[in-house]
This record gives C-alpha cells, sequence and structure tokens, in this order.
C-alpha cells in the first residue's frame, strides 16, 4: 500500500512526462505504477494538485500542472519559442501572470501606454488578460508586453 504523498508525486511525475488526456489514462498510468485507486479518489487528487485538462495545440485536450509548460512531442515550424517565462498564449488571448497584488498596476500601465498591438487588458491579483489586436504575431505581442512586465 503506498501512501497519499506517493500517489500524488506519481500523478505530477506521469502528467509532466506523458501526455495524458483523460481521467481513464491517468488511472491506467497509475495502475501500470503499483498504485490502485478509485477514479473517484483520482478525481479528488486531481482537484487537489490543481491540475487542469489544457488545449495542446493540435486539437487534443491534456491534463497540465499548474505553472508548467506542455511536454514537447514535436516541433513544428507553427510552434513559437516561449519568449518569456510569465507569458502565454492561448489563440489569440495572452496570460501574463504576475506576484500578488501586482497584476492591475501592470495592467494600468499597459493600457495607460497601450502599444497599438494592445485592444486592452483586464487584470485580477496576480494575472492579466491581454487582448491583443488582429495581424501581429504572437513575438510581436510578446515583446509588447514584456517591457512592462521586466
Amino acid at each position: 500500500m503506498s501512501s497519499k504523498k506517493e500517489r500524488l508525486e506519481a500523478i505530477c511525475r506521469i502528467i509532466q512526462t506523458e501526455v495524458i488526456c483523460n481521467q481513464e489514462e491517468l488511472l491506467k498510468r497509475l495502475e501500470a505504477n503499483g498504485f490502485s485507486i478509485t477514479q473517484a479518489t483520482l478525481s479528488r487528487n486531481i482537484k487537489q494538485l490543481k491540475i487542469a485538462r489544457m488545449h495542446d495545440g493540435k486539437d487534443n485536450y491534456v491534463y497540465r500542472l499548474p505553472h508548467t509548460t506542455l511536454p514537447v512531442t514535436s516541433t513544428s515550424s507553427s510552434e513559437q519559442p516561449k519568449i518569456h517565462p510569465n507569458i502565454e498564449f492561448s489563440g489569440n488571448l495572452v496570460v501574463v501572470k504576475t506576484r500578488p497584488g501586482y497584476a492591475m498596476g501592470i495592467a494600468s500601465d499597459i493600457d495607460s501606454n497601450a502599444p497599438h498591438e494592445i485592444l486592452a487588458t483586464i487584470a485580477g491579483d496576480d494575472t492579466i488578460l491581454v487582448i491583443p489586436r488582429e495581424g501581429y504575431s504572437r513575438e510581436h505581442i510578446a515583446q509588447a508586453i514584456t517591457r512592462f512586465i521586466q
């Protein structure tokens, strides 16, 4: 019988190293690693670890730990390199992670000095949603935002 801590570590390791699309796949991988748990327990563990299903850019949704990048399975010319560790794209939207309490101030700076590439921002406590204008590359948008967060 393995401990909960070992099981949670195994879940994290599997999600970080493999492409897992659903709980059934994760449950099978855990069983292959010697963990015998129910789907309900796995669901609670996923919630506790704050694991989310994210689009992988290839018409699939995969499990992802908070604040990690997706595993790279292949590189195509359409994939963009990560320009800044706190900037992440989802479709045509940009998410900027900040230190707690800083998002509103940075978003206000972006809006006040809005480069043409940026249409608007929405800020929480530590996250900014940036809505870019159409027709700009991800690199161009990231460069416009980077000057506000460095």
